[in-house]
Protein backbone atom coordinates (compact mmCIF):
# COMPACT_ATOMS: atom_id res chain seq x y z
CA UNK A 1 0.00 0.00 0.00
CA UNK A 2 2.76 2.44 1.00
CA UNK A 3 6.02 1.98 -0.92
CA UNK A 4 7.53 5.59 -0.60
CA UNK A 5 6.87 7.13 3.14
CA UNK A 6 8.11 11.19 3.20
CA UNK A 7 9.22 12.01 6.41
CA UNK A 8 9.75 15.99 6.39
CA UNK A 9 11.81 17.03 9.43
CA UNK A 10 13.10 20.45 10.70
CA UNK A 11 14.62 18.75 13.74
CA UNK A 12 11.49 19.96 15.64
CA UNK A 13 9.73 18.51 18.67
CA UNK A 14 6.50 18.30 16.48
CA UNK A 15 9.11 16.82 13.41
CA UNK A 16 10.49 14.23 16.29
CA UNK A 17 7.02 13.33 17.59
CA UNK A 18 6.57 12.05 13.63
CA UNK A 19 9.12 9.94 13.85
CA UNK A 20 7.61 6.70 15.55
CA UNK A 21 4.79 6.60 13.52
CA UNK A 22 7.05 6.78 10.79
CA UNK A 23 9.00 4.05 11.91
CA UNK A 24 5.64 1.77 12.63
CA UNK A 25 4.43 2.83 9.27
CA UNK A 26 7.41 1.90 7.70
CA UNK A 27 7.55 -1.21 8.86
CA UNK A 28 4.67 -2.40 8.79
CA UNK A 29 4.16 -2.13 5.00
CA UNK A 30 8.19 -2.51 4.47
CA UNK A 31 8.19 1.29 2.42
CA UNK A 32 11.38 3.17 1.98
CA UNK A 33 11.22 6.31 4.50
CA UNK A 34 12.54 9.27 2.55
CA UNK A 35 14.07 11.91 5.27
CA UNK A 36 13.95 15.13 3.77
CA UNK A 37 14.88 18.59 5.41
CA UNK A 38 14.08 21.71 3.59
CA UNK A 39 15.99 25.12 4.44
CA UNK A 40 13.91 28.29 4.35
CA UNK A 41 15.07 30.74 1.74
CA UNK A 42 11.82 32.95 2.10
CA UNK A 43 13.85 35.52 4.60
CA UNK A 44 17.43 36.70 4.06
CA UNK A 45 19.43 36.18 7.36
CA UNK A 46 16.64 33.71 9.07
CA UNK A 47 17.34 30.19 9.52
CA UNK A 48 15.33 26.85 10.08
CA UNK A 49 11.76 26.77 11.26
CA UNK A 50 11.98 30.88 10.79
CA UNK A 51 14.16 31.07 13.69
CA UNK A 52 16.84 34.03 13.87
CA UNK A 53 20.03 32.76 13.25
CA UNK A 54 22.20 32.32 16.38
CA UNK A 55 25.21 34.67 17.40
CA UNK A 56 26.77 32.32 19.27
CA UNK A 57 29.64 30.93 17.20
CA UNK A 58 28.05 27.65 16.29
CA UNK A 59 28.78 28.64 12.42
CA UNK A 60 25.12 29.29 11.52
CA UNK A 61 25.56 32.72 12.64
CA UNK A 62 27.68 34.39 9.56
CA UNK A 63 30.59 35.17 12.34
CA UNK A 64 33.73 36.53 10.67
CA UNK A 65 37.21 35.26 12.05
CA UNK A 66 37.33 38.43 13.93
CA UNK A 67 34.33 38.31 15.81
CA UNK A 68 32.12 40.26 14.27
CA UNK A 69 28.43 38.96 13.64
CA UNK A 70 25.47 39.70 12.15
CA UNK A 71 21.76 40.38 12.46
CA UNK A 72 20.00 43.65 13.60
CA UNK A 73 23.27 45.01 14.02
CA UNK A 74 27.05 44.17 12.03
CA UNK A 75 27.66 43.75 8.95
CA UNK A 76 25.47 42.06 5.87
CA UNK A 77 25.96 38.15 5.94
CA UNK A 78 27.25 36.31 2.87
CA UNK A 79 23.71 34.57 2.47
CA UNK A 80 25.30 31.59 0.04
CA UNK A 81 27.78 30.88 2.98
CA UNK A 82 24.51 30.65 5.58
CA UNK A 83 22.71 28.54 3.13
CA UNK A 84 25.67 26.12 3.21
CA UNK A 85 25.58 26.29 6.59
CA UNK A 86 22.21 25.79 6.64
CA UNK A 87 22.58 23.07 4.38
CA UNK A 88 25.17 21.26 6.26
CA UNK A 89 23.71 21.02 9.48
CA UNK A 90 20.18 19.86 7.67
CA UNK A 91 22.39 16.88 6.03
CA UNK A 92 23.46 16.13 9.61
CA UNK A 93 19.67 16.03 10.94
CA UNK A 94 18.30 13.83 8.27
CA UNK A 95 21.24 11.45 8.30
CA UNK A 96 21.06 11.46 12.22
CA UNK A 97 17.06 10.83 11.32
CA UNK A 98 18.08 8.24 8.70
CA UNK A 99 20.33 6.01 11.41
CA UNK A 100 17.33 6.49 13.71
CA UNK A 101 15.50 4.25 11.46
CA UNK A 102 17.67 1.14 11.70
CA UNK A 103 17.57 -1.66 9.29
CA UNK A 104 14.00 0.65 7.02
CA UNK A 105 15.44 1.63 3.89
CA UNK A 106 15.81 5.15 4.17
CA UNK A 107 16.89 8.05 1.18
CA UNK A 108 17.79 11.52 2.77
CA UNK A 109 17.93 14.71 1.12
CA UNK A 110 18.57 18.02 1.88
CA UNK A 111 16.68 21.14 -0.72
CA UNK A 112 16.63 24.68 0.05
CA UNK A 113 13.54 26.98 -1.02
CA UNK A 114 10.02 27.89 0.29
CA UNK A 115 9.36 24.36 2.91
CA UNK A 116 5.45 23.51 1.40
CA UNK A 117 6.95 24.19 -2.01
CA UNK A 118 9.56 22.13 -2.04
CA UNK A 119 8.00 19.38 0.34
CA UNK A 120 5.32 18.80 -2.31
CA UNK A 121 7.45 19.05 -5.15
CA UNK A 122 9.94 16.03 -4.05
CA UNK A 123 6.49 14.25 -3.05
CA UNK A 124 5.47 14.35 -6.81
CA UNK A 125 9.11 14.05 -8.00
CA UNK A 126 9.29 11.17 -6.00
CA UNK A 127 6.53 8.96 -6.40
CA UNK A 128 5.81 8.92 -2.47
CA UNK A 129 2.51 7.37 -1.10
CA UNK A 130 2.44 8.78 2.01
CA UNK A 131 3.83 11.80 3.90
CA UNK A 132 4.38 11.96 7.65
CA UNK A 133 4.83 15.16 9.32
CA UNK A 134 4.78 16.71 12.75
CA UNK A 135 3.31 19.67 13.78
CA UNK A 136 3.34 22.46 16.62
CA UNK A 137 -0.22 21.87 17.35
CA UNK A 138 -0.35 26.94 17.20
CA UNK A 139 -3.52 27.96 16.91
CA UNK A 140 -5.28 31.24 16.17
CA UNK A 141 -3.43 34.31 15.70
CA UNK A 142 -0.38 32.33 16.16
CA UNK A 143 -0.34 30.01 13.49
CA UNK A 144 -1.86 32.94 11.26
CA UNK A 145 0.89 34.83 11.75
CA UNK A 146 3.88 31.95 11.71
CA UNK A 147 2.00 30.04 9.03
CA UNK A 148 1.61 26.23 9.10
CA UNK A 149 3.68 24.44 6.92
CA UNK A 150 2.36 21.46 7.87
CA UNK A 151 -1.66 23.00 6.98
CA UNK A 152 -0.58 24.24 3.70
CA UNK A 153 1.41 20.27 2.69
CA UNK A 154 -2.12 18.98 4.29
CA UNK A 155 -4.58 20.95 1.95
CA UNK A 156 -2.27 20.85 -1.07
CA UNK A 157 -0.78 17.41 -1.00
CA UNK A 158 -1.93 14.85 -3.62
CA UNK A 159 -0.91 11.74 -0.83
CA UNK A 160 -2.75 11.02 2.04
CA UNK A 161 -0.81 13.03 4.61
CA UNK A 162 -0.70 11.86 8.31
CA UNK A 163 -0.26 14.72 11.29
CA UNK A 164 1.72 14.06 14.35
CA UNK A 165 1.31 16.83 17.17
CA UNK A 166 4.36 17.71 19.31
CA UNK A 167 3.90 16.21 22.41
CA UNK A 168 1.05 13.56 21.28
CA UNK A 169 1.41 10.54 23.58
CA UNK A 170 2.46 7.61 21.34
Amino acid sequence: MYDNILYPTDGSTGSDAAAEHVRLLASTFDATVHVLHVVDTRHAGMGMSGAFLSDDGTGLSGKSEEGGGFGMVGERPDFDEVNDALSERGSSMVEEAAEAFGDIDTVTAVELGNPHSVILDYADANDIDLIVMGTHGRTGVERYLLGSVTEKVVRMADPPVVTVRAGASE
